[in-house]
């Protein structure tokens, strides 16, 4: 088997740690854990016996990830080494050589890449610009077939940070249990929506669904490798045992750390501490757009760490931000990445002087290269 390059991935580690302006990060600038946790815990990570622990993740963890999925318990959730892994466990352990899947896109391409390359047949449907980043639910309904068994969902949505209508969900919902296919909902960035209203969840809509998500972006502490599955738990149950085959299990101190970070209150002030940036960064991205109207257009996101810019300039996006990188230290994500040219992805959730001094260099290479 010849798995395809994670394009994204891969252009990322290449780069991001070699410029002066990382612009490409998807998430909220990371915490510290001394922001967060007591001095008396702090002094407890120390002690920590550093062991394997339970594979499937300490059971406090897990009671504290259910509270997240009213009706849950700990037997529903399986943490994993990131969201990554937990994409990675779920197709394996569900799906076989020849299952269909639908994908959102635009979308954190893994899934995409890790089906195609264990051949499925991977079919897209599509969020619209002109719908303000939503779906077009007839276009579901004409793609999904009696051989779909899984629809693939990110929402809040990488990169457009757009947030699914609950109307929306439902007929995602009633079109997936036509046919009985599960719902996969990469839901990693839940809790970042700038309006500080916490979006539904996949689990409160349909019986057939997965949810994915971690402690990476809208929780700011990606340093962690903390994701989860959050499912029934004959879906959990698989899983685990593809898990056992991968990383077997995740760190002791991410998992002491974690458990202390999901505790109602410390999440909200994490969470709170993320909107913050986004709503400061996403104001001046706007305000900088707006003189620029001619070239530039953006759909304000309504979560997440990132903005989709959509560019009017005659070069294509990868050459654009390979000029860029090389010749002002800045480092974007081309469209081409998402499959999507004359679209540019720039992080905000990065701090806000990275932010303003990159895009003022951003402007200097447009105005260098006269476009």
């Amino acid at each position: 088997m010849k798995i395809e390059e994670f394009e994204l991935e891969r252009n990322q580690s290449l780069y991001e740690n070699t410029v002066r302006y990382n612009l490409t990060e998807s998430g909220i600038h990371p915490a510290a854990l001394k922001d967060f946790l007591t001095e008396d815990e702090q002094q407890e990570v120390l002690g920590l016996e550093l062991g394997y622990g339970q594979t499937n993740g300490d059971p406090a963890l897990r009671d504290a990830i259910a509270a997240l999925y009213p009706g849950y318990d700990r037997d529903n959730v399986l943490v994993t080494n990131g969201s990554a892994e937990a994409n990675f466990v779920t197709i394996l352990s569900l799906l076989e050589t020849g299952d269909e899947i639908l994908v959102m896109l635009p979308n954190y391409m893994l899934v995409w890449g890790l089906a195609r390359s264990l051949g499925m047949k991977v079919v897209p449907f599509h969020l619209h610009e002109d719908r303000d980043w939503h779906i077009d639910v007839a276009e579901l309904e004409d793609q999904v077939s009696d051989r779909t068994r899984m629809i693939v969902i990110c929402n809040p949505n990488n990169p457009t940070g757009a947030v699914m209508s609950e109307a929306d969900m439902a007929e995602v919902a009633r079109i997936a249990g036509r046919v009985g296919a599960y719902i996969l909902s990469d839901e990693i960035y839940r809790g970042s929506e700038l309006d500080g209203s916490e979006c539904l969840s996949f689990h409160s809509v349909y019986d057939k669904s997965i949810i994915l998500s971690g402690l990476s972006k809208a929780m700011a502490h990606p340093g962690l490798r903390i994701g989860w599955i959050a499912a029934d738990k004959h879906v959990v149950d698989g899983c685990w045992h593809c898990h056992d085959y991968t990383s077997i299990s995740t760190g002791i101190i991410s998992q002491y750390a974690g458990t202390r970070l999901l505790e109602p209150k410390r999440r909200q002030d994490i969470l709170n501490r993320g909107r913050s940036i986004l709503r400061k960064n996403l104001d001046y991205m706007c305000s900088w757009i707006e003189p620029r109207s001619d070239r530039f257009s953006l759909i304000p996101p309504k979560a997440g760490g990132m903005a989709f810019v959509h560019y009017r300039l005659p070069i294509n996006s990868s050459e654009l931000t390979e000029g860029l990188r090389r010749e002002k230290s800045v480092f974007v994500v081309p469209g081409d990445w998402y499959g999507m040219d004359n679209y540019l992805r720039f992080g905000i959730g990065c701090e806000h002087d990275v932010l303003a001094e990159g895009l003022e260099l951003f402007d200097q290479y447009i105005n260098e290269i006269g476009r």
